[in-house]
């Protein structure tokens, strides 16, 4: 596994958990009125942030070394938060608002008499990680046979992908799914028996997160550097071509998105002990979108460069968002605009190709247009 991480990888993961485990150390031991203090909630946005890293490196996944823009990683995301969200609610138990030992507040609320048969084993904090990533990939495993098995690609995969995500989106918003509605899940207390608001427990989830991270990008590269990723890459540069010499193109692409599907449920499950909630916003097509945008601006087809992009736009928002929050969707725009038309790379991209052929270089082997025109 080592052999296959390069230099640029062995510096992600030093910068992760450095990043982790610096955060967790200066806010435990360093003085509170200190510089050097990290403070809680700085804790808390920096989980957030590895797991908006994590989701968008399996998107990166797909769409950089598979050549599928999927508009519906939002829903996988989602989904991986809800499986856990379920499972925050049962942990509850007569601690709610109505004392119901077996029911949500919600469900109690809306006059519901018994759990539904969907609900059952999410009291099982096992069965519940299993379902944040099993939930997810059964729904990128059914949608991608279907589409890759009729051959549905560019475009027209991208909407589809969008229309399940807005359909996921419609049907969660409804009381008598039982999920919440749009309220969703919140009022969370614990996990594994620790308070999810103390100290310890944020700071665990943090870490949580970036070995989470850690380990996504990991398997990704191994997968991409194998050979099973250098078809992949071949499918996404010549489908036709590699179904020529005898590849079935729909199998592999299907294995990627499947993969990256639940890498994202794992992101969502993270995100949400973290946040404290989840709601049917979450599966809005716009954040399908902004995820897109994280892999751009950080670069397509690099992995580092996705979990990076997703970093940097995510810091601009909580920035934006609170000091000019009317322009935060114009700058989102224009960022994403920019980078198309002067760094189609992306960050990492860019940098990586400067450091490959530096600008000096490129004047090097140049002969004169004339020369040896006398010969």
């Amino acid at each position: 596994m080592l052999r296959l991480i390069d230099g640029k990888g062995r510096i992600f993961l030093a910068i992760v958990a450095a990043v982790a485990l610096g955060a967790v150390f200066l806010n435990a031991y360093a003085p509170v009125g200190s510089p050097f203090h990290v403070p809680n909630y700085m804790i808390a946005l920096i989980g957030k942030y590895l797991c908006y890293a994590l989701l968008a490196m399996a998107v990166d996944l797909v769409w950089g070394f598979a050549g599928i823009l999927s508009l519906g990683h939002g829903a996988f995301f989602a989904l991986g938060g809800y499986a856990m969200g379920m499972h925050l609610m049962r942990e509850i138990g007569d601690r709610g608002v109505y004392g119901n030992p077996d029911l949500p507040d919600f469900m109690v609320f809306l006059n519901w008499k018994e759990l539904p048969w969907y609900w059952y084993g999410f009291d099982n904090p096992l069965f519940a990680i299993l379902m944040c990533m099993a939930v997810p990939g059964l729904l990128a495993f059914l949608f991608g046979w279907f589409a890759f098995k009729s051959r549905v690609t560019g475009v027209y995969l991208s909407i589809i992908s969008q229309a399940m995500t807005f359909a996921l989106m419609l049907a969660f918003f409804r009381n008598d799914m039982g999920f919440g509605g749009n309220n969703g899940l919140t009022d969370f207390k614990d996990f594994l028996g620790l308070d999810l608001q103390a100290d310890a427990t944020r700071a665990g989830l943090m870490l949580a997160s970036a070995a989470a991270l850690a380990g996504g990008y990991l398997l990704c590269r191994w997968m991409t550097m194998s050979k099973y990723g250098r078809v992949l890459q071949a499918v996404r540069d010549a489908e036709s071509r590699a179904r020529f010499i005898g590849y079935r193109p729909e199998r592999y692409k299907l294995v990627a998105f499947v993969l990256s599907a639940m890498l994202a449920g794992v992101a969502g499950a993270l995100y949400v002990p973290q946040v404290g909630i989840i709601n049917p916003s979450e599966f809005q097509p716009a954040n399908s979108i902004e995820i897109i945008v994280w892999v751009a601006v950080g670069g397509r087809g690099t992995l580092v460069g996705a979990a990076l992009g997703a970093v940097i736009v995510n810091y601009l928002k909580t920035y934006l968002t609170g000091a000019l929050p009317e322009i935060w969707l114009f700058a989102l725009g224009g960022l994403f605009v920019a980078v198309t038309l002067f760094f189609p790379r992306g960050v990492v991209g860019e940098l990586q190709q400067l450091r490959e052929r530096p600008p000096w270089r490129r004047l090097q082997g140049k002969r004169p247009a004339m020369e040896g025109g006398d010969d």
